[in-house]
């Protein structure tokens, strides 16, 4: 199917890129519209494959799309622009470099002057500080009762606005793309209603809960289920299970299965990731006939470290640069690391150990050693010369002066062909996608991507590097998001340049900026981008600073010698100087972790009063039904005492397992972990 894919939800002011999924470079397609709200002009190029959508009036539009198959509609809900959010995605023309060669989206991907606040994160929340507060939250649940579709929102204000939450408005779109009876359909509220006889296989449900900003959008999915005679059962029972591969077990005579798609996988939410630089991890290994080889041989040391999950730096062919993101070759590994049957042998080993592995996947530029850019540079005769962006000068669209790379234009058919079959080949291999400058790439081929390889396996990762994070990244494109506001707090709390008690702030930024509850984060101190944090920071506060990662809420990740005390960025590792009293912290907070249900994804977070006299100390707690935990990180050299009033607490420290009470409250040296009594 080449429909453009679900409704989009934007206000006026911003703009989105629309474009046939599953294109056929050589086919003719064509934009209009057909309905648009009376005060509207706007007009599509009906030449054009893919357009540029950007409303002049508010309303609802419905556009269409000629293919060679059939036409396909596609609705768009626009807002006035007072509801634009502040720091939108799409407020400038997604995935453009622009003239300058910088980005109209989101900004640096290296914010310089970071204040950690929530003005700094790129979410722009300083400017969105008018009338009522923030950016609202939504999630949406479906069951079946008595042959009824019953879609319920569960819209929520932000924290910073005064709106009481039964004066919050949510608006529905049901997915052009299903087959329902719209005169079925009928909303009251917070709630959508449709009998199942009025819908074919399935049915999806987008909507947005309104405040002063329209929310990040949420979805859920219901499938029927195929009977024998090749129609759909008739649902009779009285609620639907939430499992993506389970259907409802009641006594009735059919069933159907409801999913909530902007869920991140289950197994993604409890790993420990870990970055493996691939041309420095494993060089000390002579024996090793390949790369791969080499870094098969430090499995055992990962899976004993507590490693669940794998972010490789790119595997594919690439210029001179040694960490692989100027890429020749979309489709073949890069020779000096192995071949493809070396590769996929690594992954299987991975398996085997019940590590999943992450694909850096690089889809906004390729490298200027690529074929294609070489034919197509200074060339407009080319046949790829359209393939990129080009400058007024002649040189190709960039950012932030990088000479070795150039934009992909991905207006262009063929370029997103090209990307489209490289996505396919690679999610076969690998368990989910670590996605290079996903700011730098249309939000909506992001949309496509996602939907493409969950019909395959609903339980691929999706994982975003956007810096600054962006909110709206959650509306059907990513799973997880680099926490980079935390990333840059910790780094300021380390350097004292910034009190301790930023990091509480950081975290609950998410809701601020309008993350919806059920988004995932991973949590980094350092990558193959940043000086270690032991280097610009310290040792004391590294050991904190790695508390803080497996106490927060989020995933945390491990850039590969970290956990030794690794001090260069992307040297070869020191395996032979590996710090084992590091090594031994990092192994018991990842074991404390995995253990502790209220460290991990189901774990609330809760701040608290305290007390202590050294503003580089703070105290937290993580709630679960196992049980509460007092969680207390220290950045400062020597140990503190952080009094928490009359909260009762087991002063027995499950990190260390000695009792850590103190005259006037809890001892912490780097991180303790108590239970509430």
């Amino acid at each position: 199917m080449q429909h453009p894919g679900p409704p989009q939800f934007m206000a006026v002011g911003e703009s989105v890129q629309l474009a046939p999924r599953d294109p056929d470079p050589d086919a003719d397609y064509s934009w209009r519209v057909r309905s648009a709200p009376v005060a509207s002009s706007l007009e599509l190029d009906e030449d054009t494959a893919v357009v540029q959508f950007t409303p002049d009036a508010a309303g609802r539009y419905v556009v269409e799309l000629d293919a060679p198959d059939v036409t396909y509609t596609l609705t768009v809900r626009v807002f006035p622009g007072s509801y634009l959010p502040a720091g939108s995605a799409r407020s400038g023309a997604s995935g453009m470099s622009g003239m300058s060669g910088y980005s109209g989206q989101s900004g640096s991907a290296r914010p310089t002057g970071f204040s950690g606040g929530a003005s700094g994160s790129g979410s722009a929340i300083g400017d969105a500080d008018r009338g009522r507060g923030g950016r609202p939250r939504i999630r949406l649940d479906a069951t079946v009762e008595d042959g009824v579709v019953v879609v319920r929102a569960d819209p929520q204000p932000n924290p910073d606005s005064d709106t009481d939450r039964d004066d919050l408005v949510v608006e529905f779109v049901v997915d052009d793309r299903d087959e329902v009876d719209d005169a079925a359909v009928e909303t009251d509220g917070w709630e959508l209603r449709v009998p199942l006889s009025a819908v074919g296989d399935r049915l999806r449900v987008h909507a947005v809960a309104l405040d002063e900003t329209y929310s990040v959008p949420d979805a859920v999915t219901v499938e029927r289920e195929a009977v024998a005679d090749g129609g759909f059962a008739e649902a009779e029972t009285e609620a639907v299970q939430t499992d993506v591969t389970s259907h409802a077990d009641g006594s009735g005579a059919g069933s159907a299965s409801v999913s909530r798609p902007n869920d991140p996988p289950q197994w993604s939410r409890e790993v420990t990731l870990y970055e493996i630089y691939v041309r420095g991890y494993a060089s000390d290994d002579e024996d090793a006939d390949n790369t791969f080889e080499a870094l098969e041989k430090r499995l055992d040391y990962l899976e004993s470290l507590g490693i669940d999950c794998l972010w490789l730096t790119p595997v594919l062919q690439n210029d001179h640069a040694p960490h692989g993101y100027n890429i020749v070759d979309f489709y073949s590994i890069a020779e000096d690391l192995g071949t493809r049957e070396d590769y996929e042998r690594f992954v299987e080993a991975a398996h085997d150990r019940g590590m999943k592995v992450l694909f850096d996947l690089v889809l906004n530029h390729s490298a200027r050693d690529h074929p294609f850019f070489e034919d197509a540079y200074k060339n407009p005769d080319s046949e790829y010369y359209d393939w990129y962006e080009w400058r007024e000068d002649g040189e190709p669209g960039t950012y932030f002066d990088w000479e070795y790379i150039a934009n992909f234009d991905h207006r262009n058919l063929d370029v997103r062909r090209y990307l489209l079959d490289a996505v396919d080949m690679w999610a076969e291999v690998v368990d989910g996608f670590r996605c290079d400058m996903a700011w730098a790439v249309p939000d909506t081929f992001w949309q496509e991507i996602r939907d493409r390889v969950k019909a395959k396996d609903p339980e691929f990762l999706l994982l975003d590097e956007t810096i600054p994070y962006i909110a709206d990244f959650h509306e059907g494109m990513f799973d997880m998001h680099f926490d980079t506001t935390l990333y840059f707090t910790l780094r300021q709390v380390g350097r004292g340049d910034e009190p301790a008690e930023r990091i509480l702030d950081a975290i609950e930024q998410r809701t601020q900026v309008g993350f919806p509850d059920h988004a995932a984060f991973m949590l980094y101190l350092e990558n193959h981008d940043e000086t270690r944090y032991i280097v610009e920071c310290g040792e004391d506060e590294a050991l904190a600073a790695a508390g803080a990662l497996f106490t927060l809420p989020g995933v945390p990740m491990v850039y590969g010698g970290q956990e030794i005390g690794q001090r260069g960025r992307r040297d070869a590792l020191a395996w032979d100087h590996a710090r084992d009293d590091i090594r031994e912290h990092y192994e018991r907070l990842i074991e404390v972790r995995d253990e502790t249900p209220a460290l991990r994804y189901d774990g609330t977070f809760r701040r608290i009063d305290y007390e202590t006299d050294t503003d580089r100390a703070i105290a937290f707690v993580r709630d679960h039904d196992d049980g509460s935990y007092l969680c207390a990180l220290n950045f400062a050299p020597g140990a503190t005492t952080v009094d928490v009033g009359d909260l009762a607490v087991d002063a027995t420290d499950v990190v260390s397992g000695d009792s850590v009470a103190a005259e006037g409250g809890i001892r912490v040296d780097d991180v303790v972990v108590c239970p509430l009594a």
